[in-house]
């Protein structure tokens, strides 16, 4: 089988070597492409792919239409909004993602998100501390719980809100339940966003919400932007000067944000939850292993369009 890495942002050289070793001791042919400029390169690419590897690279209608041997896609990464699994579902092309891999370094991310804006993006001003705080995390699952974990070793009081986990899962997870999503916001000091984008979250997150947190609250996004109402959290915001908000998941209204609100806005350059060495390593090699166990034994345990 013909297996594609397709990486407008390419895995680090070690990950791409250890994804070759695995595929090609499978018995598979593996192709690159790196650094392309757009969707036509990639569908000339996939013409003849039997499987692809992706990080977050749009694997679109057009890109499945064009691919008439592709049997599967793995999303190097946890989210996977840029597969159109609808597409794929009509062609019976399974879609999977490598939950967990990139979980510790979206967590770091997450907590140093928090601490630089409690220390008022290293400015000379007057700072506070994590220690003591309330964290709320909304969506508890392999980042949400270690970004709780790491929280409570600082000190925070945890709480989270998952409506597929019980409030025993919950707690022996190491945080307080919560039952709905406006007790979470009006009740942490810091939240921390989890929920992936789909078409019941897209836009939730926004005046209401924002504007019902505590004083001096800080909304922390590492997730996708499409959950946050932009020009819901940009009222909320310049309602409540008080308020924080830093994500890695940078705004279309960012410039007016930081204008307006100056250090009380942050957001990084680019996505970099998952930029770290060991994710990128991680998350390649797992999506290599499933692809070799897919085509060995039919293992589907990792499929996000059923």
């Amino acid at each position: 089988m013909k297996v594609l890495i397709a990486t407008q942002k390419p895995f680090a050289a070690a990950a791409v070597e250890g994804i070759e070793s695995i595929l090609r001791e499978a018995g598979h042919s593996v192709e690159k492409l790196e650094k392309y400029p757009g969707e036509a390169e990639l569908i000339a690419a996939a013409l003849d792919a039997d499987a692809l590897i992706v990080r977050s690279d749009k694997v679109t209608a057009d890109v499945i239409a064009a691919a008439p041997s592709l049997k599967i896609v793995v999303r190097a990464g946890a989210g996977y909004d840029n597969v159109d699994l609808a597409a794929a579902s009509a062609r019976g092309i399974v879609v999977m993602n490598t939950p967990g891999q990139n979980a510790n370094a979206v967590a770091e991310l997450a907590i140093g998100l928090m601490i630089y804006m409690a220390r008022t993006q290293f400015t000379p001003a007057t700072g506070s501390e994590l220690a003591g705080k309330t964290l709320g995390v909304q969506a508890f699952g392999n980042v949400g719980r270690l970004v709780g974990q790491k929280a409570a070793a600082l000190g925070m009081k945890v709480q989270a809100l998952d409506p597929f986990l019980t409030d025993t899962q919950i707690e022996q997870a190491g945080a307080t339940p919560v039952h709905s999503i406006e007790e979470l916001y009006s009740t942490s000091d810091y939240l921390s966003v989890h929920i992936p984008a789909l078409p019941e979250t897209i836009g939730s997150i926004g005046y209401d919400l924002v504007r019902s947190m505590p004083k001096g609250a800080v909304l922390v996004n590492t997730a996708r932007k499409e959950v946050v109402d932009e020009e819901g959290l940009a009222k909320a915001l310049e309602e409540r000067p008080d308020l924080k908000y830093v994500t890695d998941v940078m705004p279309d209204n960012y410039a007016a944000l930081t204008e307006k609100l100056g250090t009380r806005v942050f957001a990084t350059p680019k996505k970099m939850g998952a930029q770290t060495a060991e994710a990128n390593i991680n998350a390649g090699l797992a999506a290599a292993r499933q692809i070799a166990d897919f085509f060995a034994t039919g293992n589907r345990r990792f499929q996000v369009n059923k």
